[in-house]
């Protein structure tokens, strides 16, 4: 089987080209990209040769090669010969299938290898330029200058990057668009490839690139579609869920994911079983691992020496490092128990097939089963840890894939990076994931180096690979797009990358000045506080020496103040920004915008990031507003603007940018947080608006509801609690919304007070409980009562009763307002007993305060309240029957002597505050209450 998109175009084919194309097809199909690039009318077309149509089309008429041959694709393509051979279609499908094999070369010598069999430049270029290596790399460095987009460079050394734009002006021939239905998909393809070229995402591109992903979704997708196939779908899924996680669109990737899975039918869970992962461990404990099961039963016969027996499995693989750690084992050693020891993440089953798998033995996958569990791991590890998708829970996907083997070299690759770069942030692993991706790097070194020149000069610590220890062509290409594999100089920097953060500055600065990094080198010895050192990397590149020629300035001594160099670097935007950043420069912030013909989205952001750390917020407020102007898919810019919004209290427009941050991110809690800040302003700023004339709530401009904005609110608060569950201003701000609502919110209160509770209890004690909302909230469910409360019976009483009872009261200390609410809940509740028990309590917790006796008025006046309060109590409780306890239905009453407790706390603070307080109104109330108690005992 061939990379699906070959199955796609075969069956997009017209009937008459079916056999024509067919010789062609094969050799595409078996990664013999030369056969293909030999046709007389792919000569003409690069004009190796002419016939009466382009024989007056000049290269040197032309900036650019790739113009040249776009000219000549037009005058072949618009006189066709329809009575012969060289048909309109046919020859639109003809250039079709070069532009995928000049793709297929393309990743060949740059991702997968071995190394190319021919020479793209003496295949592509006339004799004239393909003889002249002087000649071969300007026009190389004119093509990939002309790969920058939106003030994006490519990266500089690309090998072999007349094969990608050959492709790409092939593929932007309005012809072959119009006419041929495959020419979508690898179009796609094509301008991903050029997304990943460019050191940032550009916008640009990824507009281009989701505006081709959306129209295909009708041809690949639906199973209603006549040129759809289940592989197809798919495989494309697969490929669509690598966009996504590179643009870190993570939870569409996931989407993507499990619809593949799904429709594979493929079975896999995350659980944990009893085993041992280190040597000296004495007792098992849960380990996670990833049980996999592909849905087709041809391989899963028990494995001799790693290897299936009965399972056609490619010998062929890549080097896998041993761990050879003195601690962890090599693999998880899995006790041997029944299944049902098994903890299930998340408490969900496992599917039925999964439980008789041996977790130290399973059987191999299917490479797309493969691709799925590694499409995974990268996403998660793309997410924040706060999501709880952390590394730790991303590594069994890596080792299923591994242990378990796989018949695909590429795929065998990439879990092998997949693996080295989860081991990398781990102390009992971060060598073998070191020098795994250094076996990696030189494996990708000595496949795609072939013996023309390179622009990289490198060196490996591994000879190239035998024949027999590698793979062919079409194995290593036919999941190459769902991988989304790394090329070459992408595989350095990471390894160069991985070595910064190890301390191993020399070994980095090798690796980046090799690949003419100079910003990531630049970046490598700022991290090191060696500024100085990082800005002359960077000048150098932008400037000329400061005096003289520069080949003889001396390195440690020239700072680069000399004249700008004539035509700037294609990253010098990238480069001045970095300049900035060292040393806090708006105007290199300004030069980088001016420079990238104020398409460098990333000059405004640093500069609306500099500008609010000043807060200033005008000018912050410029600056990114410019920067989405040309990216409009950048959430933290989206963020940043809202904030600036916010703390010039225009809540209109904040409220704009937050929607947009949330629309592109809904996992936000911070923005989902902030936007319903926003809203709830805009009630307060509504009047003002409405006579302006505007909308006082753009999200929702129809709406007569005077409260909508503060509803908005509230639901916004709701979805930033579920996202940020720890954080306490959210669940405070939720509470006070909740409550101010009309009608009020309760279940969002009752929520709100319990997480709050939760959080906070241990440390504020009952400072954390909201007196007045829950007095409010027992006030609601007492009034509303139509029938007696049932303990038994759910709804929001009960969950009253239980956050009282569970959350509040263990909280509670010296509050008299919240023991006088525990009180109105008890007689609600029908519990006389507590009722007057916690009157009690908040009578004690009142008279106890220290000074009140020659205090303020204000405090012997809240006393009086608080113990005529308690006097009442007693009367109106007494001699009530108990309805709880032992005695509960005995017909005792709740305190016979009621009236003794009542006189004697009436007594006695008049007794305490007698020196200071008699005559006053407070004491005539006690006075009186004390009148009102004589008579009985």
């Amino acid at each position: 089987m061939a990379d699906a998109y070959l199955s796609f175009l075969r069956i997009t084919l017209p009937d008459d080209l079916v056999s024509v194309l067919s010789d062609i097809l094969n050799h595409l199909e078996k990664g013999e990209y030369d056969a293909v690039l030999q046709s007389p009318q792919v000569a003409i077309l690069l004009g190796l040769q002419d016939n009466e149509k382009t024989q007056d089309v000049s290269a040197s008429d032309f900036p650019l090669w790739s113009d040249y041959v776009s000219r000549r694709l037009g005058l072949i393509l618009a006189n066709c010969d329809e009575e012969t051979q060289d048909s309109a279609a046919y020859l639109q499908h003809l250039f079709l299938v070069v532009a995928v094999a000049c793709l297929y070369a393309f990743l060949q010598s740059n991702v997968t290898g071995p190394p190319l069999p021919f020479s793209s430049s003496k295949t592509l270029f006339p004799q004239e330029i393909s003889s002249n290596p002087s000649a071969v790399s300007t026009l190389r460095q004119d093509l990939i200058q002309s790969l920058s987009a939106d003030g994006e460079a490519a990266y500089k050394l690309t090998p072999n990057i007349e094969l990608l734009c050959l492709a790409d002006t092939i593929l932007s021939s309005p012809p072959i668009q119009k006419n041929i239905k495959a020419a979508a998909w690898v179009k796609l393809r094509t301008t991903f490839l050029h997304q990943r070229l460019l050191s940032e995402i550009a916008p640009s591109l990824q507009s281009s690139i989701y505006e081709n992903l959306e129209a295909l979704e009708a041809d690949l997708l639906s199973t209603e579609s006549q040129y759809s196939t289940p592989d197809i779908r798919v495989q494309f899924l697969l490929e669509r869920a690598t966009i996504h996680t590179h643009h870190g669109l993570d939870k569409k990737a996931r989407s993507d994911l499990n619809q593949a899975a799904s429709q594979r039918h493929f079975e896999f869970a995350l659980t944990g079983l009893l085993g041992k992962r280190t040597k000296f461990q004495q007792f098992d404990t849960s380990q996670l691992v990833v049980l996999a099961r592909s849905a087709k039963d041809t391989n899963e016969a028990p494995r001799v020496d790693g290897q299936e027996t009965g399972a056609k499995i490619d010998s062929s693989r890549p080097k896998t490092l041993d761990l050879n750690d003195d601690t962890l084992l090599e693999s998880i050693s899995f006790v041997d128990t029944p299944f049902s020891s098994t903890d299930v993440k998340d408490e969900s089953k496992l599917p039925a097939s999964l439980t008789t798998l041996d977790p130290a033995n399973q059987p191999l996958l299917e490479p797309l089963d493969s691709i799925i569990l590694l499409s995974l791991a990268s996403s998660i590890t793309n997410t924040s840890p706060s999501d709880g998708l952390t590394r730790e829970e991303t590594i069994p996907y890596a080792t299923r894939v591994l242990d378990g083997g796989s018949s695909n070299w590429q795929v065998y690759t990439q879990a092998l990076l997949v693996r080295s770069r989860i081991e990398g942030y781990r102390s009992r692993t971060i060598e073998r994931g070191l020098l795994q991706l250094q076996a990696l790097v030189d494996q990708v070194i000595a496949d795609t180096t072939s013996d023309s020149p390179t622009p990289t000069g490198t060196t490996t610590f591994l000879p190239k690979a035998n024949e027999t220890d590698s793979a062919p062509v079409s194995e290593r290409i036919k999941y190459i797009f769902q991988l989304c594999s790394p090329s070459r100089w992408e595989l350095e920097a990471e390894l160069a990358s991985r070595w910064v953060s190890m301390g191993g500055l020399r070994s980095a600065l090798e690796i980046y000045e090799r690949l003419e990094m100079w910003a990531e080198a630049a970046l490598c010895w700022a991290a090191t506080e060696r500024e100085d050192k990082a800005k002359k990397i960077i000048r150098r590149q932008l400037f000329h020496a400061t005096n003289g020629p520069d080949d003889t300035a001396d390195p440690e001594e020239e700072k680069w103040e000399g004249p700008l160099r004539e035509p700037a670097p294609a990253d010098a935007p990238r480069l001045y920004c970095i300049l900035g950043d060292i040393d806090q420069d708006t105007a290199m912030y300004e030069t980088a915008w001016t420079v990238s013909k104020n398409r460098y989205a990333r000059a405004q952001r640093s500069l609306g990031r500099h500008y609010f750390t000043l807060k200033d917020y005008e000018r912050a407020i410029t600056a990114y507003s410019a920067s989405l102007k040309m990216n409009a898919l950048n959430q933290s810019s989206w963020f940043a603007l809202g904030c600036a919004h916010l703390e010039l209290s225009q809540f209109k427009n904040a409220v704009e940018a937050f929607s947009r941050c949330v629309q592109l991110d809904d996992t936000d809690a911070e923005a989902w947080s902030n936007l319903a800040a926003a809203l709830l302003h805009l009630r307060t700023s509504a009047s003002q608006e409405d006579e302006d004339g505007e909308a006082a709530h753009p999200l929702a401009a129809h709406q007569t509801n005077p409260q909508q904005p503060r509803l908005d609110a509230l639901k916004a608060f709701r979805r930033a609690a579920a996202l940020k569950h720890d954080s306490y201003r959210i669940w405070s701000n939720l509470l006070t919304v909740a409550a101010s609502t009309v009608p009020p919110a309760y279940n969002d209160i009752v929520r709100a007070q319990t997480r709050i509770c939760e959080l906070r209890g241990v440390t504020d004690g009952e400072a954390c409980v909201d007196a007045a909302i829950l007095a409010a909230l027992v006030r609601h469910i007492a009034s509303v009562a139509t029938e007696p409360y049932d303990p038994a019976k759910p709804g929001l009483a009960r969950m009253v009763g239980e956050l009282v009872d569970k959350h509040v009261v263990p909280l509670i200390t010296a509050s008299a307002k919240l023991w006088q609410v525990v009180a109105r809940l008890a007689l609600f509740r029908r519990q006389p007993s507590a009722a007057l028990a916690a009157h009690e309590k908040a009578w004690r917790a009142v008279a106890g305060q220290p000074g009140w006796e020659t205090g303020s008025v204000e405090q012997w006046e809240g006393v009086v309240d608080a113990t005529v309060e308690l006097a009442d109590a007693y009367e109106s409780l007494g001699e009530m029957e108990r309805t709880e306890g032992l005695a509960a239905g005995s017909g005792e009453v709740v305190a016979k002597d009621w009236r003794f407790k009542a006189r004697s706390a009436v007594r006695g603070i008049m007794g305490r505050g007698k020196e200071s307080w008699e005559g006053t109104e407070g004491w005539e109330r006690l006075v009186m209450a004390l009148e009102g108690l004589k008579g009985g005992r």
